[in-house]
């Protein structure tokens, strides 16, 4: 049984059947890297792109809170209180003022410390699930409020799109562009990065003799979205974090040469990496593009994508 009200009508929407949520991953195709907060944090300018490569989180009535899941990262990825599904879910609870009870159970395609956010996916999709779940009716701007105490990446991941962070990424705008797709190529590693270890070593280069020249505004990405041109939009990606990733897994360099080798508009590691993403012309192109690094064997699997996507939403 399903009750259900309007956005016209004096109760939330509440579901006591399942609630199921898709959630997609995102890249920053601009990360911008400040120098390190007395918060802990460091001041970020990114603009983040939402693309087809997705999680999907059911919640289901239950007297306890617990999380299963299946796919990618099954037997490794914890899933106890460390888990950030396992923190949304008592987040919003404590929000709300409900009992944190649900049965929750993940379908993970998003690799683990891929760059790409794929926790921070989880989470976005939790909260959306057990709002409708508990019936609790908050925003999806008050949501993300409720995120952004969790992972700087939540907010977007609730909106989706293409946006621009700052703060430390939790402060979310959408930026207004004429619709476009635009097509990708996923090459996903073996194995994750640590993001706090990416990070400390950003830091350490810039304290080095040759420090990496660091990334100004995003502006001039931001013009490449509005001309709806491959070539333009390659050229204008950035990431202060991939020297630092390169440092920690060099043979990411072999990633990037072959998408290179295999005509791609342009490559950069995604956010801490090692996941790296390729731009291509349109679909077909992409396909090109997936088989040539494929058939170099310098990654686990390379995929096509798309984006933008729209954020966390109920199937």
């Amino acid at each position: 049984m399903t009750e259900a009200w309007g956005p016209d009508d004096d109760e939330p929407r509440r579901h006591h059947g399942p609630v199921r949520v898709r959630v997609p991953a995102k890249i920053n195709l601009h990360l911008g890297v400040g120098p390190l907060r007395a918060d802990g944090f460091h001041e970020l300018n990114t603009v983040y792109h939402a693309i087809s490569l997705f999680d999907e989180l059911t919640a289901r009535a239950g007297d306890t809170l617990t999380l299963t899941m299946e796919g990618e990262g099954t037997g490794t990825l914890e899933l106890d209180e460390s888990n950030l599904i396992i923190r949304a879910a008592k987040a919003l609870a404590a929000r709300t003022r409900m009992p944190a009870y649900a049965r929750l159970h993940l379908r993970k395609s998003i690799p683990l410390a891929g760059g790409l956010a794929g926790g921070s996916a989880d989470a976005a999709a939790t909260l959306i699930a057990c709002d409708l779940l508990w019936g609790t009716g908050l925003s999806r701007d008050e949501l993300a409020d409720v995120g952004a105490t969790l992972g700087s990446d939540i907010p977007f991941l609730l909106h989706g799109g293409t946006a621009l962070g700052t703060g430390h990424g939790e402060a979310v705008s959408p930026i207004l562009a004429r619709p476009t797709t635009w097509h990708w190529v996923v090459a996903i590693a073996d194995g994750g990065l640590s993001t706090p270890a990416v990070y400390r070593k950003l830091d350490e280069l810039r304290d080095s003799s040759f420090p990496p020249k660091a990334l100004g505004d995003p502006d001039e990405l931001m013009t490449a979205l509005r001309q709806r041109d491959p070539a333009v939009l390659g050229a204008a990606l950035g990431n202060d974090l991939q020297p630092a990733a390169l440092a920690l897994r060099p043979e990411l360099a072999a990633v990037l040469e072959a998408g290179q080798r295999a005509g791609a508009v342009a490559g950069l590691v995604s956010g801490s990496g090692p996941t790296c993403v390729f731009l291509a012309t349109d679909a077909g192109h992409a396909a090109q593009v997936a088989a040539g690094i494929n058939a170099a064997g310098v990654c686990r699997e390379a995929v096509t994508a798309r984006g933008p996507m729209p954020g966390a939403r109920v199937t």
